[in-house]
């Protein structure tokens, strides 16, 4: 019996793991995310084009490949319209290569009406939310009230969707937010319902599995699967920067419950890490830079949001996160990313400890949200040239560096956002 390998981001997200699974997909049958939605941003860049996919798996561009929308996962019907568009209009099969899960849940226009008055209702405490309807989706997920992908088809469908729309609209009153004010993709929010429930007649086109049979079946025929993951492992709604974090389990372990599998049936796992670090939105970012280095990074890496087109925060790499991250999902092996963004860069600082109530630690404490945690870095000769196809001296000494911090091999290095500029060590 075959065993479904794992591909997660180890930081904040925004790693590069579309490029990743865009360049392991010929080795797989079947690629599938397990969770998140459209606040993801997976960028793919090649033969001139480059593609953001938000909630279609990164694998849908081998025509030899499945690709599969899990049940941890959830689509906003619209969203999911658009990228489908785009991939088409680009001379992408999607109808022929894409399966979704009948237990996927089904983000709602009010849905991304409630996520703005939340924000609003926040303050300066606001998480930063990309607006997509994240949180509340995997609200009534938990409390047992959302919808799902396979009721599309239920006869009471619209009553259901009304009775949720109805709660949904009570709570926005309750945070003193006027939904006519609220523009969504540019719409007013009646155009957008509209639009969306045009997308969820669009969605009936596609087949709709029960996604945990067809994988486990797909193993014991010996089929190679790659899961997907989305954000970054440090968003991890348990085990991140709680409360800064995404709404699912971003880690190993949501593979299993996102997908359907047996722990026993996960292989290898797959570790995704920038040689330097980012983050959007708010949050407890240790390493962030605010001087001309950081703005460096940022030009250098074109740090901008995939989702939302806001300015990343940038940062040096921070090896108790990394290390933190490869020890919660059992990583095996790691894969850098954006290492030319780098390339002018003489002395290069790392993390490795953070000065906290006095005293040094290497590991992230409970209350890193709330508490001042000072870096504590070393400092490394950069390599200070251009990268083409061959590591250079100081870079492999970078590398070497980092796997004896985290105690996990480096086994790949990207070095331009081209599918084919990656070097396997």
């Amino acid at each position: 019996m075959a065993k479904i390998d794992l591909l997660l981001g180890l930081q904040w997200g925004d790693e590069g793991k579309g490029k990743v699974v865009d360049a392991l997909t010929p080795n797989y049958d079947i690629v599938c995310r397990f969770q998140g939605g459209p606040n993801a941003g997976h960028t793919i860049k090649f033969d001139g084009k480059k593609f953001v996919l938000h909630t279609i798996p990164s694998g849908i561009f081998n025509d030899k490949c499945i690709n599969v929308i899990g049940n941890g996962a959830i689509i906003d019907a619209k969203i999911f319209k658009d990228e489908v568009d785009g991939l088409t209009a680009a001379g992408v099969d999607v109808l022929d290569r894409l399966l979704i899960s009948s237990r996927t849940h089904l983000i709602v226009p009010t849905h991304r009406a409630l996520d703005a008055a939340n924000e609003k209702a926040l303050g300066k405490m606001k998480i930063g939310s990309t607006l997509k309807g994240i949180g509340p989706t995997y609200t009534d997920k938990t409390a047992r009230r959302g919808l799902r992908v396979g009721d599309i088809m239920s006869p009471d469908f619209k009553n259901r969707y009304e009775n949720l729309k109805a709660r949904h609209l009570q709570e926005i009153r309750n945070l003193d937010f006027d939904i006519n004010t609220l523009t969504l993709d540019g719409m007013t929010f009646t155009e957008y319902e509209k639009v969306w429930f045009d997308a969820i007649e669009f969605m009936k086109k596609f087949q709709v599995v029960e996604s945990e049979y067809f994988i486990n079946k797909a193993l014991d025929e010996g089929k190679k699967i790659l899961a997907e993951g989305a954000q970054g492992s440090m968003l991890d709604v348990d085990f991140g920067s709680y409360p800064f974090v995404t709404s699912s389990s971003t880690m190993a372990s949501g593979v299993c419950s996102g997908l359907g599998v047996a722990p026993s049936k996960v292989g290898r796992v797959f570790g995704i890490f920038k040689a330097y670090c980012t983050r959007v939105g708010t949050g407890p970012f240790p390493t962030e830079l605010f001087d001309e280095m950081g703005d460096q990074l940022r030009r250098n890496g074109h740090e901008f949001g995939a989702t939302t087109g806001r300015p990343r925060r940038t940062g040096w790499l921070d090896i108790p996160a990394l290390k933190y991250a490869c020890m919660m999902s059992g990583v095996t092996e790691l894969m850098m990313m954006k290492s030319d963004v780098m390339n002018d860069i003489k002395e290069i600082k790392v993390c490795v400890g953070y000065e906290y109530n006095g005293k040094v630690i290497d590991y992230l404490p409970f209350d890193a949200c709330t508490e001042t945690m000072k870096p504590v870095y070393e400092t490394l000769p950069g390599w200070d040239c251009e990268i083409d196809r061959n590591i250079p001296e100081k870079l492999e000494g970078y590398i070497g560096y980092i796997e004896r911090k985290v105690g996990v091999p480096v086994k790949f290095v990207s070095y331009s956002p081209d599918r084919y500029a990656n070097i396997y060590r």
